[in-house]
């Protein structure tokens, strides 16, 4: 089989189409809010996000309601209750994000277990990407598109909150309620990338791409550039992987960025374990010679 045969077989099906429509989105938004969520130390708000949407989404399904609209309304009731737990006690940040997001998600799965269903509701936590329906790629397109407008038409603003929430509010902008819109849109775009591989594996997409990224530049306009490029090759790289292999396609699909990361990690030219160690190497040898030369 031709290397062209090889991209073109996969997308002779209307089930690829979709499944690569509908990650090449959630890779996109993801990559992009990630950016933020690394800077600002928010990794673990998108892990209890992430997961405290299972039971809004199961609540959805009994009321015959579109999935997202069920998710998102858990996804603000979990910024919500952590808000209220850290504000009105003495439980510190993390410890709140860890009690309300576990609570949600243990009961999205009691619900799952009680609920009858003729759809298999795993899928809601593993992810069924290759079950993607047109209805369900056409609610990802628009909470994609309404998060990346957001994103971009404040992107200055956001970048200040994160670097400087003080002098953010020096300049007339309003802290807390940047911090609100930032977590309203982390809700909708675990929403996205729900549809795409689950609740599990959600976290991994709104980190992995920022995290790379951070290893690989100083300067966060590029890195809103690198994460969502890095999070598009894994993306294909791993659809087509879990089609060939036969594997799950969310799986591989994150499986490809934890490796991206993995070499970056170790080879990034400034930050990387070893790539530093080479270059610490270079600069003693190049002071050598300049020694000798003299």
């Amino acid at each position: 089989m031709s290397a062209i045969q090889l991209v073109l077989e996969p997308l002779g099906y209307d089930f690829m189409l979709r499944a690569l429509a509908t990650t090449l989105i959630a890779s996109i938004v993801c990559a992009a809010l990630s950016c933020w969520l690394v800077l600002i130390g928010w990794s673990l708000m998108g892990d209890a996000v992430s997961h405290a949407v299972l039971p809004g989404v199961v609540l959805a399904y009994v009321l015959g309601a579109p999935f997202a609209l069920g998710a998102v309304v858990f996804g603000f009731l979990a910024v919500g209750l952590i808000g209220a737990v850290r504000d009105t006690s003495r439980i510190k940040e993390d410890a709140a994000i860890g009690i309300v997001f576990t609570s949600l998600f243990a009961l999205g799965l009691v619900l799952i277990s009680v609920t009858p269903s003729h759809t298999d509701l795993n899928h809601i936590i593993f992810g069924n990407l290759l079950g993607v329906s047109w209805s369900e790629l056409l609610q990802v397109a628009i909470l994609g598109a309404t998060t990346l407008t957001v994103l971009v038409a404040k992107n200055r603003d956001f970048t200040l909150f994160a670097f400087d929430p003080t002098h953010a509010h020096a300049l007339g902008l309003n802290p807390k309620l940047l911090g609100a819109t930032l977590l309203g849109l982390l809700a909708l775009t675990s929403v996205v990338a729900l549809q795409a591989v689950g609740v599990v594996l959600v976290v991994a997409m709104l980190i992995i791409p920022g995290a790379t990224a951070y290893l690989l530049t100083d300067r966060f306009q590029r890195m809103l550039f690198i994460a969502p490029a890095i999070s598009i090759a894994c993306a294909v790289a791993g659809l087509y992987s879990s089609y060939y292999l036969d594997t799950a396609s969310g799986g591989m699909v994150v499986l490809s960025q934890g490796a991206i990361f993995a070499l970056v990690y170790l080879f990034s030219p400034r930050h990387g374990l070893i790539g530093r160690r080479l270059s610490a190497r270079r600069r003693r040898r190049d002071l050598i010679g300049a020694d000798a030369g003299a």
